[in-house]
C-alpha cells in the first residue's frame, strides 16, 4: 500500500467515524432530551475514534456537513449498532423513537430486516447486564448465523 492509499484510507476512516457521530448525536436527540449522560458516552465513543471535543460541537452545531456512510467491515457495522443501542440505553429510558431509529440503522447497516428487533433486543440485553461489547457479539453471531 503506498502513502496515497494510506492516507484515503486514513481519511475514510476519519470520514466515517464522524458519520458515526452524527448518527449516535441524532439518536440521542431523537427523543428530545439531550442529557449529561449520552454526552458523556458520546465523548467516550468519540474519543475511541479519534474524534475530539471540538471536532464532536462542530457535528453537533452542523450535523448537515457530515455525509452518512455504512460501515464497510462487519465488526465496525457492528461495533457502531452496538453504540447506537448504547446510546439509546444509557438513560434507561428508552423512547419509541430511539428504538425505531436504531432499526433503521441497524437495516441501513444491512443487518436482515427479520432479525432487527431480536439484534437490538440482544444488543440491549447485554448492555443491562453490563456484558461488554465481545459478549454481544458472540451472541449476536449466533443470532444471525
Amino acid at each position: 500500500m503506498n502513502l496515497k492509499d494510506l492516507l484515503g484510507a486514513f481519511s475514510q476512516g476519519k470520514s466515517g467515524a464522524k458519520s458515526h457521530m452524527k448518527n449516535l448525536i441524532e439518536l440521542a436527540a431523537v427523543d428530545g432530551n439531550f442529557d449529561e449522560v449520552e454526552y458523556d458516552l458520546l465523548k467516550s465513543i468519540a474519543r475511541r475514534n479519534g474524534i475530539g471535543e471540538g471536532q464532536l460541537k462542530e457535528i453537533r452545531k452542523n450535523p448537515n456537513l457530515i455525509k452518512f456512510e455504512v460501515p464497510t467491515d462487519a465488526n465496525e457495522k457492528f461495533h457502531q449498532l452496538y453504540d447506537l443501542v448504547h446510546m439509546m440505553s444509557i438513560d434507561t429510558n428508552v423512547h419509541s423513537e430511539e428504538l425505531k431509529l436504531s432499526h433503521i440503522f441497524a437495516v441501513k447497516f444491512g443487518y436482515s430486516r427479520d432479525k432487527v428487533k431480536e439484534l437490538v433486543d440482544t444488543i440491549q440485553s447485554n448492555i443491562l447486564h453490563g456484558q461488554g461489547y465481545e459478549e454481544a457479539m458472540k451472541r449476536v453471531t449466533l443470532l444471525i448465523s
